[in-house]
């Protein structure tokens, strides 16, 4: 996935703080959102993501600093002169109300005609994929078709920003995934900015051009998925996103852009020093994920490196399994997942397995 740093800057933080009384709930967060951009503000609950939407929405005054939103500062504008608008946790659909008359709500005020109005309501709920609902009453709407009709309500304004606030986290499993993938074709058909709320890791991986990772009122790290993935900038970011195995390591020798480190269960290994973010000064550790290591079956060979272990557990998903394995004879224990396929077999706990994995897989932590 990639993204285009070219676009214009829709919203940009400076050194934003926020205080209820005593409590410092936004600590200096800085950064800037792209015009088109789908973005997320991840992380636990009371990290401080809904303050800062609810910032750029204008529902809470900033104590410091400035938020800029098109080039303007916002520290004197209403939440009904900005340009965006909010789809809220809850939906806030009035349940008395038919569909076009939620859809409509924001037109009571504007100066078209019925008609066009009610053709602006009728765009809109196609938009979404409610088309020829809107006599329906709201009451009698699936979770997700609400979820639609607050789309389309928000949408019919026309703002430069639509802020949402965690809108899947009330549907189940399945019809959240599909969601997932209506909203994302939808940013893309109009084209404004989306920022998304969210505690779901998965979520945020998927829907988002950019991710924001915020803990304790902090953005700990600020990039595209992969890299979060991929390259996490300190090992709380690597802990929270996905799952990461941390072997215990040795440094043996920093020079240039080259770091060795002894991995416990793994041995020695040279890694690139794009593999080692900014010293945080904790213990050091190498981390690696669950799919970069490899079960070998008969005579099957590591293209690279392999280590011995012993399996402890087994958890089976249908269409992967998951292995706690024991490496090397020490007390290092690590998941990998393996894609179950025809004719591959799923392993009993204490089989004796070899281990393929790769140096450029891993990222240390220190």
């Amino acid at each position: 996935m990639t993204f285009s740093d070219d676009r214009p800057t829709m919203i940009e933080f400076k050194d934003v703080h926020k205080y209820y009384g005593d409590y410092h709930a936004l600590r200096g967060i800085n950064g800037t959102i792209k015009a088109g951009e789908f973005f997320s503000l991840l992380g636990p609950s009371g990290c401080g993501k809904t303050t800062l939407l609810r910032t750029i929405a204008g529902f809470e005054d900033i104590s410091s600093g400035v938020i800029m939103i098109d080039g303007k500062d916002t520290v004197s504008v209403a939440a009904n002169a900005r340009p965006t608008n909010m789809v809220f946790q809850s939906y806030a659909i009035f349940p008395h109300m038919s569909v076009e008359e939620n859809v409509g709500f924001g037109l009571r005020k504007d100066p078209r005609s019925k008609e066009e109005k009610a053709k602006a309501v009728a765009e809109a709920l196609e938009m979404v994929g409610l088309k020829g609902f809107g006599k329906r009453a709201a009451h009698a709407l699936s979770g997700g078709q609400r979820q639609r009709v607050a789309l389309a309500r928000a949408l019919i304004l026309k703002p430069k920003v639509l802020l949402l606030d965690e809108p899947l986290s009330a549907l189940d499993k399945k019809m959240r995934e599909h969601m997932q993938v209506e909203l994302i074709k939808l940013q893309r058909q109009v084209g404004i900015t989306f920022i998304l709320v969210t505690h779901d890791q998965e979520e945020a991986l998927v829907m988002s051009d950019r991710i924001a990772v915020m803990f304790e009122g902090e953005i700990a790290q600020l990039a595209d998925p992969e890299t979060l993935y991929r390259r996490p900038a300190t090992k709380k970011v690597a802990d929270f996103i996905g799952t990461m195995n941390f072997i215990p390591a040795t440094i043996l020798s920093e020079a240039g852009d080259k770091v060795e480190v002894e991995a416990k269960g793994l041995g020695r290994v040279v890694l690139d020093i794009a593999q080692a973010p900014a010293k945080t000064g904790d213990s050091p550790v190498v981390g690696l994920r669950p799919e970069t290591l490899t079960l070998l079956y008969d005579d099957q060979k590591a293209a690279e490196r392999e280590t011995e272990g012993v399996i402890d557990e087994v958890i089976y998903f249908g269409d992967m399994t998951y292995y706690d394995v024991y490496l090397g004879g020490t007390d290092v224990e690590v998941r990998l997942s393996m894609r179950n396929v025809p004719g591959r077999p799923v392993l009993d706990v204490g089989t004796k397995v070899r281990v393929a994995w790769s140096p450029s897989a891993l990222v240390l932590f220190r």
